[in-house]
Order: C-alpha cells, then sequence, then structure tokens
C-alpha cells in the first residue's frame, strides 16, 4: 500500500492497518479477483463487441494472452524485488530513479480515471433501469457517496469482498446459462464458433476489442501492494498474479461468448448496456436487476478501493515533494484522511458526465499499456543481467519481448483521442521532471511506498 514517509503517524493514515495472519496464496487471489471486478465483462461486453464486429470472445482471448504474457513479468519482477510499489518501484530498481519517476507519473491515469470509469458504468445500467433519472445524476450521486465513505475511512470493499464476489460469481453463472438456453432453444443459424470468428470478423477488429477487453485485467499487477501482509511474498505473489489472471480470463471469455451467440438477435438499445438488454431478453426484469445490482455494488466497492488509492498516491507524492505539498500532502487533523485529494478525483470523476465509456477505458488503457510495456522492459532487462543457465534466460527475455510488443501494438490501437491525450500527460511529466531535477542534474524524489523485508 501506498505511505507517506517519515512519521509514524504519517505512516498510520495510508499504511496498510490489517492485524490478521499473513495472507496466504488463495487470499492473494481473491483479492486481485475482487479488485478486478468480474461483472466489469457484462459492463464493457457491448463495446467490444462492436469493436470486435461480433467476435468479443476471441478479443478476450487476445487480451488474456497479453496479460499473461505481462503476468509474467510482473511475476518476475515481484519474485526479485519484494516491493509494494508495483510499477513505479520495479522501474525505478531496474531502469532508473527518472524513468521510474515516469511510470508513476503515467500511473496517475490510472489511478485519477478509475474511479470515473466506475461511476460510468454504473450509471450506464441504473439509466437503462431508471430511465426517467438523467445518467449525469447517477454519477454525481455515485461520486459523493464514495468520496464521504473515503473521507470517513470506511473499509468498505475489504468488508464486502467474499459477499460481493458470491453474489456476482451467481448473477454471471445464471447469465450464461440462461443465454446458452436462449440460443439453443431458438435453433438460429448463429454458429457456436460466431463469438470468436464470423463473417465480419478480421484481425484488426479483435485487436480493437482485445484493447478496450484489456481494461478489465488492470488490477492483477494490484496484488502487489499486498507484499507487505502477505505470506511468503517471494512465492505467494507471483503465483496470486498468475492465477488470478487465467481465472479473470477465463471467466471474461465464457461470459462474452454465451453474450455473443444470443447478442444478434437481440435488440440493443445502448452499447454501453447491451448486457442489460441480453439479460432482460434471456432473464426477464429479475436477472436484468441482478445484472445491475452486480454491477452498481460491485462497482461501488470497487471505487471506494480506486478512489483511496488515487488519493494515496497524490498524498505520497505531494508529501516527497513530487507535487504541491501544501495541497496534495494535506490530510484533515481530524479524520485523518486526505481530503483534498479526494474531492480531487471526485471532481475528475465527474468529467464521466461529457465522456462515453470507450473514450474513459481508453484513457485508463493508456496508463496501464505503458506501464506494462516498461515492465516487460524491466523483465528484459533483469533476465539479460541475471547470471543463471543460458536456455533459461533466453527464455524469460523471449517471453518478455514478446509482451513488450504485445503490449505496444495493443497500446498504438486505442483511439486517438486517447492516444493523444496520454501522450500530451506523458510529455507534460518530462517537463515536470526536467524542472523537479533541475534539468536533469540530480534525481527525483522517491515516492515512500512499503516494502517486505527481503
Amino acid at each position: 500500500m501506498i505511505s507517506p514517509p517519515n512519521t509514524t503517524a504519517q505512516q498510520t493514515d495510508t499504511q496498510s492497518t490489517s492485524s490478521g495472519p499473513p495472507l496466504k496464496t488463495p487470499s492473494l487471489v481473491l483479492f486481485g479477483i475482487a479488485y478486478m471486478a468480474p461483472a466489469v465483462v457484462l459492463a464493457t461486453f457491448g463495446v467490444i463487441s462492436v469493436a470486435s464486429n461480433g467476435s468479443s470472445a476471441s478479443s478476450y482471448l487476445l487480451a488474456t494472452t497479453a496479460m499473461l504474457l505481462t503476468a509474467l513479468s510482473y511475476a518476475t519482477l515481484s519474485r526479485r524485488f519484494q516491493l509494494s510499489g508495483s510499477a513505479y518501484s520495479y522501474v525505478r530498481r531496474v531502469l532508473g530513479p527518472n524513468t521510474g519517476f515516469l511510470a508513476g507519473w503515467v500511473l496517475i491515469l490510472d489511478y485519477l480515471f478509475l474511479p470515473m470509469v466506475i461511476w460510468l458504468i454504473g450509471a450506464s445500467f441504473l439509466s437503462a433501469q431508471f430511465p426517467g433519472v438523467p445518467m449525469w445524476v447517477w454519477i454525481v450521486i455515485q461520486a459523493i457517496v464514495v468520496s464521504a465513505v473515503n473521507v470517513f475511512g470506511i473499509k468498505l470493499a475489504d468488508r464486502l469482498n467474499t459477499i460481493l464476489l458470491t453474489f456476482v460469481t451467481l448473477v454471471l453463472i445464471v447469465f450464461v446459462a440462461l443465454s446458452l438456453q436462449q440460443w439453443a432453444n431458438e435453433n438460429t443459424s448463429v454458429s457456436v464458433l460466431s463469438p470468436f470468428w464470423n463473417s465480419d470478423s478480421s484481425i484488426l477488429a479483435i485487436t480493437a476489442g482485445a484493447a478496450i477487453a484489456s481494461y478489465s485485467f488492470l488490477g492483477f499487477d494490484a496484488i502487489t501492494t499486498l507484499t507487505g501482509e502477505a505470506a511468503n511474498p517471494k512465492h505467494s505473489i507471483p503465483r496470486a498474479i498468475v492465477i488470478t489472471t487465467l481465472t479473470m480470463g477465463a471467466v471474461f471469455t465464457i461470459v462474452s461468448f454465451a453474450a455473443e451467440l444470443v447478442a444478434s438477435t437481440t435488440i440493443i438499445t445502448d452499447q454501453d448496456s447491451a448486457a442489460f438488454d441480453i439479460g432482460s431478453r434471456v432473464g426477464g426484469n429479475f436477472l436484468a436487476s441482478a445484472i445491475v445490482a452486480a454491477l452498481v455494488v460491485g462497482g461501488f466497492a470497487s471505487a471506494i478501493a480506486a478512489q483511496a488509492g488515487s488519493s494515496r498516491l497524490l498524498l505520497a507524492m505531494g508529501r516527497d515533494g513530487v507535487l504541491l505539498r501544501n495541497f496534495f500532502g494535506y490530510v484533515h487533523p481530524v479524520r485523518k484522511t486526505p481530503v483534498l485529494n479526494i474531492a480531487l478525483t471526485g471532481l475528475v470523476g465527474l468529467t464521466a458526465t461529457q465522456m462515453t465509456l470507450t473514450s474513459s477505458t481508453s484513457f485508463i488503457n493508456f496508463g496501464a499499456f505503458t506501464a506494462f510495456t516498461v515492465v516487460n522492459v524491466c523483465a528484459i532487462v533483469l533476465a539479460w543481467r541475471s547470471e543463471g543457465s543460458g536456455q533459461r534466460r533466453w527464455g524469460k527475455i523471449f517471453v518478455a519481448s514478446v509482451a513488450s510488443i504485445v503490449t505496444l501494438f495493443l497500446l498504438f490501437n486505442l483511439d486517438g483521442n486517447a492516444l493523444l491525450f496520454g501522450s500530451s500527460w506523458l510529455v507534460i511529466g518530462t517537463i515536470y521532471l526536467a524542472v523537479l531535477t533541475r534539468g536533469f542534474r540530480k534525481e527525483p524524489p522517491e515516492l515512500a511506498l512499503d516494502e517486505a523485508s527481503s
């Protein structure tokens, strides 16, 4: 977890306060799955189906492959460095402080925009359920409630993880079963292989869908934030990263496969809430309501965690002097929470009222794919420097190289607005770094991040 430097009081504000036994691999996997929010596949299905020309299952398979290769790089680095700073810490150790700073800077995109995307997803489905209420009202309500929870410091997401996962799993199982039953009963000409390849499919379309689908995997790297609380982190963290990625890849592919089989014969009113229309058709109002509940409640818990993480990242950067200390480094004297940062992330989230799900997820994917690519490069460099056997060494270099190529390919297949916005953000970060280091003549301040004992 992200924590500010120096005093014990400061550390208490942002460190994990878990007093229970060390987390073992199953607990770490459950954390990763909960953070990734399995129901997100229902939220993004319509967008991915349109982008992939009805081949969303293939898009998820490609995204799973890409994320699994990158997950192996994270596993390698987490085994070598038992640090909870994820990409920032790994890149800083392997490629140097300046590159590490820029990796952290790019990740700010994820932290700032993730709550916005979660609120946009929830609002899309709530609007479908309650068409008389404007979407912007739901976005504002979510932003206010989640921000209030974080100001009071309630760890609602942690408390509800098991309940939410059970509920969401049941909803997904019912959705898949009823969709398959609907397809079988209709006896249509829709081929069982059409979700993977059909007459409208193309490699470019599937790749474009995979670029969006990869958003669903964001969070597997968050497992590294529990390094300090994990039992035997050198082994449990890497295992949990790989298991979580494989598990979620299978879930996303199966759900999108079942949805795609009946999507072509379903009237879709809005691609952002396509799963709602499919659920209404195959399971009536009850399943449609269950889908909305799974997305909203699960998204609520995820948004709490995402906003808490973003506000504490900004707090750490403020206290280290990377950002304006008086604003970003401020902690409320009573609540002991970074209220100004929480308010800022809440305001950023309100921009969802002017954005679509496609564009907002693309912004997040720019930061994620850039960070993933640099982590893959770190894995290549680390393997090159190693003194292991030649065959094993070159095998690691090959896997990380392929992962780098795939994540770069996905990065450049994002829409033009995301590339322009992300590149501009990176340029701003580079200029800011130049000023901060007086023309790169000194090292940038290092963010204080909890480290597990090596």
